[in-house]
């Protein structure tokens, strides 16, 4: 056997009886063609999913540019209620417009247009300040990879899960679900209807099961299944109410039992329709569970994406994935300097 065909091997690649070896420079291409093409469908898709908020934000601070060709206080005060009305919250308006009018000062700008692109570097700033330029799926080092899912009922949790497992599957990773929620009656069907349209295995038990008996079953499943990543969903109770919080104890002590280390991320799927409200909400998860990340879902249903800032900042989370539609693929990586290009490219 040649290099080329021993490295193919090595690294998965099929070959038909009879074929040439392939080269490794052709696996790489493929490869590289892979990758782009997953990350061309993530910028159309947060393209897509952004379409409300874009066309509320962008008319406004045009108008805002077109009415003035100075920058007058008009200007800042406009810009201030457009912010505000976009859901980026008080805390994050004032600073983002205190930081535009130094600069702008400093560096004695007086086009509004130029004042915009301005805004664009701070509104990246804001996000990044979280780790937000940090890719969510790199190398993973443990294995399985656990993710626990945690959320208000209709916030989009089980539904956001079915779309996160199928987004990892179209990336060869291999994904158990577990149906940790086994408070409410139609959560384990619900998740093993997903299961079976994105073709991964869910653990299961019957409704008022313990879950954390289902995560100890599901990890181990996950090890014997040699599988990658595995999804932990929870009970969707009111984030007041001291059982759950007690009861996503467990469940990671259950699966620390399996890996010191795990869970390895605590996503907290957000509503993003519910604006200000649905921060409330992740405000009081952050207080009883240790958070590293948001999936925000429901992005494309409104026209206050700027919620995005607020989560970043106030919380001081990333935004790991976000919701653009109701498609099986309608999910995205976020990414700090495309979602802020988004919101004012049309």
């Amino acid at each position: 056997m040649g290099d080329s065909a021993f490295v193919a091997l090595l690294l998965g690649v099929p070959r038909a009886r009879g074929d040439a070896p392939r080269l490794l420079s052709d696996i790489n291409f493929r490869g590289s063609n892979a990758l782009f093409n997953f990350l061309k469908r993530d910028k159309e898709k947060t393209k897509e999913g952004l379409t409300k908020t874009r066309e509320s934000l962008k008319t406004k601070i045009q108008n805002l540019i077109w009415l003035d060709n100075d920058i007058t206080p008009e200007f800042w005060t406009g810009l201030e209620d457009t912010l505000v009305q976009a859901d980026l919250g008080g805390q994050v308006t004032m600073e983002v417009v205190d930081n535009l009018r130094a600069r702008a000062d400093a560096e004695r700008i007086t086009s509004p247009k130029r004042a915009e692109a301005l805004l664009k570097e701070e509104l990246v700033n804001v996000l990044k300040q979280t780790g937000q330029n940090i890719p969510p799926n790199g190398s993973y080092t443990a294995k399985p990879h656990v993710i626990l899912i945690v959320g208000v009922n209709g916030a989009g949790k089980t539904t956001s899960i079915g779309k996160l497992a199928n987004y990892l599957r179209q990336r060869n990773k291999r994904v158990i679900l577990a149906a940790g929620d086994t408070f409410r009656a139609a959560a384990i069907e619900q998740l093993q209807v997903w299961g079976e349209r994105v073709k991964v295995n869910v653990v299961a038990h019957q409704q008022g099961a313990d879950p954390g008996a289902v995560a100890f079953d599901a990890y181990q499943s996950a090890k014997a299944n040699n599988a990658d990543v595995l999804i932990v969903d929870t009970a969707g109770r009111l984030h007041s109410k001291t059982n759950l919080m007690k009861e996503l104890e467990k469940i990671s002590r259950v699966l620390q039992k399996n890996d010191a280390t795990a869970p390895h991320e605590t996503l907290l799927v957000l509503d993003a329709v519910m604006g200000q409200n649905g921060l409330s909400q992740a405000r009081e998860f952050k207080k009883s569970v240790p958070l590293t990340g948001i999936i925000l879902a429901k992005l494309d249903s409104t026209a206050k994406g700027g919620i995005v800032f607020a989560i970043a900042r106030e919380l001081n989370l990333p935004i790991k994935y976000i919701g653009t539609g109701e498609k099986i693929d309608d999910l995205a990586e976020f990414d700090a300097q495309e979602f802020v290009n988004d919101l004012f490219e049309g």
